[in-house]
């Protein structure tokens, strides 16, 4: 037999047992590889033996969980020998956590990656609003959560106004329309909180509310979120995601819509608080007024404008006494300028008898006799008029003393 014919009979051998053909195998995940195909290539291992596996991508798609190493597993298919490497393996239709179910496991999946990215982080919620105006609903418009809710709010405020954005709760496009359902309420700007809420059921019929992009879109919401999915045991991703958790849609609805007859007394308490302190801060401002009129400014006013009257007149005194002051002293300096300045002026000078020469043709003061030429013409400044001259000659002051000596 070639290689070939053999492992055909071996395949052809358990191809043909019935046993074979629908067997489960529980055994823990290793190696395992999530091909871009889709398919997924793993190992199932005990503590004796190993057999390899794969589960193609038709049949994996309906897993609630992700397979990943180190997990417990129970697996239905059938065995078949894969001709090309000549090794037996399990071909996987089915597969279960061993010891949990896989709703379970996906949801503690989802909730610890969602956790690991903060999403449920408390400093992320919003505070819910004290006075709502209106508040949005999304849930079935026909289950009996509705009804609940519409009961409780319409009984703690009567004149609430509320806004239903209807949507499947459960099925396949549940979580699709939930979102849309939820976004329809986060465009608009007159909601201030939104209920989303559920009736009880079991783990597959709330499953909707497991939805990794349901999580994202209620933190992406512009509104704060309140949600009462199931009953009080029950917690879903949506749970987890939203501002707050209510038990129930009914527990819903009492946290995002107040009491009225609370809020009636808070005002009252307030009233009550702001009369008082309007009575408190009136009678201290009439004891001001009244410490007020006993003052001197007010009792007797004109003592205080007679004392200010003579004050003023004590400064205008004062005043004009520094003016004229001031003013002789600038007299007698300019005075004194004067006389200075008529001792230095050419006029006096002239007037003891001095003049001053100057040569007709250009006015230019004859200080030497070097200036001038017999026969120049030159002006004779005296102090009473000028004299007009003919230069006859010149002798110079060395040749006077000469003459002299």
């Amino acid at each position: 037999m070639t290689v070939g014919e053999l492992t055909s009979y071996v395949k052809g051998l358990l191809d043909g047992d019935p046993f074979l053909a629908d067997v489960w195998v529980k055994g823990e995940i290793s190696n395992f590889r999530h091909h871009t195909s889709g398919h997924m290539y793993f190992t199932l291992k005990d503590a004796t033996a190993s057999v390899r596996a794969v589960m193609f991508r038709k049949a994996n798609q309906r897993l609630a969980f992700r397979p990943e190493n180190g997990l417990e597993v129970i697996a239905g298919g059938r065995v078949s020998v894969y001709e090309r490497d000549g090794q037996y393996q399990l071909y996987v239709r089915e597969m279960e956590p061993a010891g949990m179910g896989s709703l379970y496991l996906a949801f503690e999946q989802l909730k610890r990656k969602l956790a690991d990215e903060g999403l449920f982080d408390e400093a992320l919620k919003r505070e819910l609003p004290s006075l709502p105006r209106r508040v949005g609903i999304v849930t079935s418009p026909t289950g009996a959560a509705l009804r609940d809710i519409v009961t409780v709010a319409r009984r703690r405020y009567p004149n609430i106004h509320l806004v239903l954005s209807p949507a499947l709760v459960q099925g396949d496009g549940a979580p699709a329309d939930i979102i849309r359902a939820l976004e329809l309420l986060s465009a608009r700007d007159d909601i201030d909180v939104v209920i989303l809420a559920r009736g009880g059921g079991s783990i597959e019929e709330l499953w909707a509310f497991n939805d990794e992009a349901l999580a994202r879109a209620i933190r992406a919401c512009r509104h704060p979120v309140v949600c009462g999915v199931g009953h009080e045991t029950d917690v879903t991703i949506a749970d987890l995601a939203a501002d707050r958790r209510a038990a129930t849609p009914s527990n819903a609805a009492e946290m995002a819509v107040p009491r009225k007859a609370d809020l009636s007394w808070r005002v009252g308490v307030l009233t009550g608080r702001l009369e008082r302190a309007l009575r408190a801060l009136v009678a201290e401002r009439m004891k001001a007024v009244e410490r007020l009129s006993f003052s001197p400014a007010l009792a007797r006013p004109s003592r205080i404008l007679d004392s200010r009257r003579q004050r003023v007149d004590d400064l205008s005194r004062s005043a004009l006494l520094s003016f004229t002051r001031q003013v002789e002293a600038c007299r007698m300096r300019r005075d004194a300028l004067a006389g200075r300045l008529e001792a230095l002026s050419p006029l006096a000078v002239l007037a003891r008898g001095y003049a001053v020469c100057r040569r007709a043709a250009d006015g230019k003061v004859v200080g030497s006799v070097a200036l001038v030429r017999p026969g120049d013409a030159v002006e004779v400044e005296v102090r009473d008029g000028v004299i007009d001259c003919t230069v006859g000659g010149k002798r110079r002051k060395a040749d006077l003393m000469e003459g002299e000596g």
